[in-house]
């Protein structure tokens, strides 16, 4: 696979040893970090994050990652209110600005094809870190390498992906790396309107995977290697009352949990709202607060794939 200058989407991986590569390089981050042993190979460049909406543990995770790498930030945490873009700046010319101060930019935005804009107008390395309902690539770093520090092995899951398939972008952004690895097979549990958008669904089939559809998520938990539970997005519905309608469709709670596989996860990419009771934080297949903590790692490791 030839060097990436952005990181734009999780279709731009296409081989599980470059993955894997980046595996080793989070893992061995994550000792010397425990040992304080990291070193700063990025003493010297500056890391921007441009964030056009929330975020906690993207830009949080991000800006502890560069620092811990010896490097510097700048942040805009609330860009959309706070940064020319009120007086309206278009993206190209924000990316051309800022892309004189920093040498690598992670911007989130809430319209989908923002982060890819603003590569075409940047001559540093832009990482999207979130494009309205399109992806969040970095996170689905994160959560591959999350299933394969948990369970042991990428080949033959089963993965039950429950909730907002429709806006989920940590799912649109997982799809294709689970894709890499063979006998995989996927599980979508939504209510109808929020299904997996058809374009996913044809990628699937285009790449042999076998996935099944349904609304009941009894009967289907029960096998999963993987359970992965998204966030309702009120955020992207028209109005309270759709959202309302579907929010608290799906609940984990320690009875359903329990009914999983001994060795099977429990992932989400946090926040959640409902969707998972606190009283299954304790269970050892919850792995969403891991999964969070492996987020650092992953990204130390992309930022020095792309700077060192």
């Amino acid at each position: 696979m030839e060097k990436l200058k952005h990181i734009i989407s999780t279709r731009q991986f296409t081989d599980p040893e470059f993955l894997q590569g980046l595996f080793e390089s989070a893992n061995r981050m994550e000792r010397d970090d425990v040992f304080r042993a990291l070193t700063s190979p990025l003493r010297g460049r500056i890391l921007a994050t441009l964030f056009f909406e929330p975020s906690t543990r993207t830009r949080f995770s991000f800006e502890a990652a560069m620092q811990k790498l010896g490097g510097g930030v700048l942040t805009a945490e609330n860009a959309r209110a706070n940064s020319s873009a009120t007086k309206g700046e278009t993206i190209s010319d924000t990316i051309r600005v800022v892309s004189e101060y920093a040498n690598v930019i992670a911007i989130r935005h809430y319209q989908e094809g923002a982060a890819e804009e603003a590569a075409r107008n940047s001559p540093v390395p832009i990482i999207n870190a979130g494009d309205g309902s399109g992806e969040h690539p970095t996170q689905a770093l994160a959560d591959i390498y999350t299933i394969k520090k948990e369970i042991g092995w990428l080949t033959g899951l089963r993965v039950t992906l429950v909730g907002d398939l429709l806006y989920g972008r940590t799912i649109h952004s997982l799809l294709p790396l689970l894709c890499l690895y063979s006998g995989v097979t996927i599980d979508l549990i939504s209510p109808p309107q929020l299904r997996l958008p058809q374009r996913y669904r044809e990628y699937l089939t285009e790449k042999g995977i076998p996935f099944h559809e349904g609304e009941r998520l009894e009967g289907v938990i029960e096998q999963a290697d993987v359970a992965y539970i998204t966030r309702v997005q009120g955020e992207r519905f028209a109005s309270r009352e759709e959202y309302n309608a579907v929010k608290d469709v799906y609940v984990i709670d320690a009875k359903l949990a329990d009914k999983m596989k001994p060795e099977a996860i429990i992932m989400h990419a946090l926040p959640r709202v409902n969707e998972i009771s606190p009283e299954v934080d304790g269970n050892s297949r919850a792995a969403y607060f891991r999964q969070a903590k492996n987020g650092l790692y992953i990204r130390m490791a992309l930022l020095k794939y792309l700077l060192a």
